[in-house]
């Protein structure tokens, strides 16, 4: 069976409850936490499996950048669609092609916020890949993917601004197909 490309469920409490808690923040504080925990989290799965591939590093680069008001948000949109290729590339490890993709998706919140969450359910992919393979049975990855939303929330939490004055947008829609089978 092909290993799926998201870990994580719209409908799981810890999705919802990240999904709550990133609604509470600024752009800012959203991007800047992505990149954070991409950096520490994602990246290094990344650089475990194509350790000659600089495309996701350009791609939070870039968004570190946007933070600094140095580039424009189409700068960083094209570093992270050259990470989506990464991913793309890496295929034969699905550790690597979710990492990318998360970092990716990290990049991609300074264009719209609700790319936090796919960055979280494809992060939850690469590190559940990493630790467990995909081979492992649905349980466990599943129990690992709910692992990671609770650090990321953990994350999150750390860093939130509380009664942030401008939340950014979010139309969570795009994540109802992220859901338990029957």
């Amino acid at each position: 069976m092909k290993p799926r490309k998201l870990l994580g469920y719209s409908d799981a409490p810890y999705s919802i409850s990240l999904m709550k808690l990133i609604e509470t923040q600024s752009k800012p504080t959203i991007v800047k936490w992505c990149v954070d925990y991409s950096e520490l989290f994602y990246l290094p799965v990344w650089q475990k499996h194509a350790p000659d591939d600089q495309r996701p590093v350009l791609a939070l680069e870039a968004a570190r950048k946007w933070l600094a008001k140095e580039v424009k948000c189409q700068d960083v949109r094209n570093a992270a669609w050259d990470s989506h290729l990464a991913a793309k590339d890496a295929i034969s490890s699905p550790a690597a092609e979710a990492a990318a993709r998360a970092i990716a998706n990290a990049a991609l919140t300074v264009h719209v916020a609700t790319h936090s969450i796919r960055m979280a359910y494809y992060g939850a992919a690469a590190v559940a890949y990493d630790k467990a393979g995909c081979l492992a049975s649905q349980e466990a990855l599943d129990a690992l993917a709910e692992d990671e939303f609770k650090r990321l929330s953990e994350a999150l939490l750390a860093v939130s601004v509380e009664n942030e004055p401008n939340p950014a947008e979010h139309k969570w829609s795009d994540m109802n197909n992220i859901k338990r089978m029957p």
